[in-house]
């Protein structure tokens, strides 16, 4: 499986952006799509996820009820909208899969996504 994170940009607090991240091979029947970021000096963090079968979201508290995880299965396609953006959420954001269903305890968690793309830039300054 292969992931390519794209969307990134130069955004004004307050603005919007979308991320999107294509996917390519395998298909899975049960698992679970992620994005991740990393803000300079800063760890790499949980911003959301989705799993499937029984499509359920999950988001960090930084970002809950501003961003927002979607996938479009025609297009094999994953996507974070993301808006009211903050300087906080400057960072470089990664899409991850797994190819099984994630149990919830474990959604948050980097080892548990097999996939990873190779980040997209997102700066918001004014």
């Amino acid at each position: 499986v292969q992931l390519q994170a794209s969307g990134g940009g130069l955004v004004q607090p307050g603005g919007s952006l979308r991320l999107s991240c294509a996917t390519s091979g395998r298909t899975f029947s049960s698992g679970a799509v992620a994005w991740f970021r990393q803000g300079p000096g800063k760890d790499r963090e949980f911003v959301a996820a989705m799993r499937w079968p029984g499509v359920s979201t999950h988001y960090a508290d930084s970002v809950k009820g501003r961003f927002t995880i979607s996938r479009d299965n025609a297009k094999s396609a994953v996507y974070l909208q993301m808006n009211s953006l903050k300087l906080d959420d400057t960072a470089v954001y990664y899409c991850a899969a797994a190819p099984q269903r994630v149990i919830l305890s474990a959604i948050s968690t980097q080892s548990s996504y097999h996939y990873w793309g190779q980040g997209t830039l997102v700066t918001v300054s004014s």
